[in-house]
């Protein structure tokens, strides 16, 4: 299985091309993620020196009741600045006054929809740390039609992803590969617990409105203990399972592509043997002589 950068690829590419020139340039980049954030690359008032990143994210509105404001200002400081007019955030770079790690610069950048991200992890890891668990359960519309549930206990978090299969198909790999997930735990002790059902909603979630259900609807459950949220695993934890859904998706897609290079390539196959078993065509002189195929 392929880990998948927690950072955005196209961001940083952009942005670390720009902030290393050798002279100011022009850009002007629209970029959307698996998530449905949709990112901008631009020079405000078309001047060269500046470079806005600007991000608009169904996610952000659930988050600021959980300190995504304040998080951004932790890690962007004065880059931070009033989000451009039609999106959540935007940071602001001025290409003359930025540091010398101009890369790092960009790669924090990058990371932009992982931060807005980390505040409501970072939230109830620390209630879970604290041992004062609530019972109020954050949810976070992640996705089109599908969100993520966050609870914490005095011994846990829980994290609940709802995803939706629009393939049949898919409920059938997406199957085979949470099994790995479970079965995972039986190997690496220190892995968290992995649970999973279709259709039916998690007791967790009883209570909880706008759960999504139907036969095509799958719940995954992961149980974070405090080896995964303590402070010296937290930033690794939350690299991971914020990018769950596109992880899930992202293999089964890569899962039935290979299927489908293997029957491709079967069928060729078949078709070469069946070609070799047609009976050559008889000429004249084959009939006269009573030559039979």
């Amino acid at each position: 299985m392929i880990l998948l950068e927690e950072n955005n690829l196209v961001i940083f590419e952009t942005l670390k091309a720009k902030f290393t020139a050798a002279k100011p340039e022009s850009v002007a980049v629209v970029a959307i993620d698996f998530d449905g954030v949709k990112y901008n690359i631009t020079n405000p008032s078309q001047d060269k020196g500046v470079i806005t990143l600007s991000a608009c994210m169904r996610i952000y509105s659930d988050l600021v009741a959980h300190g995504v404001v304040e998080l951004l200002k932790r890690e962007y400081g004065d880059y931070l600045v009033d989000p451009e007019e039609g999106y959540d955030v935007t940071l602001r770079y001025e290409l003359a006054s930025l540091p010398e790690d101009k890369e790092a610069v960009a790669k924090k950048a990058s990371l932009l929809k992982r931060n807005c991200f980390a505040a409501v992890f970072e939230k109830y890891f620390k209630m879970q740390e604290e041992e004062s668990p609530s019972s109020e359960m954050a949810t976070v519309h992640y996705h089109e039609e599908e969100a993520m549930y966050i609870a914490a206990q005095s011994d846990r978090v829980t994290i609940i992803f709802s995803t939706v299969f629009k393939d049949p198909d898919d409920v059938v790999i997406g199957k085979v590969f949470l099994q790995e997930f479970k079965d995972a735990r039986k190997a690496h002790q220190q892995a968290p617990q992995v649970l999973f059902s279709y259709g039916e909603a998690p007791r967790e979630l009883a209570g909880v409105k706008g759960v999504l259900s139907g036969d095509n609807v799958g719940f995954v459950t992961f149980v974070l203990f405090p080896r995964h949220t303590n402070p010296a695993n937290r930033e690794n934890t939350i690299n991971l399972i914020h990018q769950f859904r596109t992880y899930l998706h992202y293999h089964i897609k890569c899962s039935k592509a290979y299927l489908h290079q293997r029957m491709r390539s079967k069928t060729s196959t078949f078709l070469k043997v069946l070609n070799r078993a047609k009976p050559e065509a008889m000429t004249d002189k084959d009939k006269k002589f009573g030559k039979r195929g």
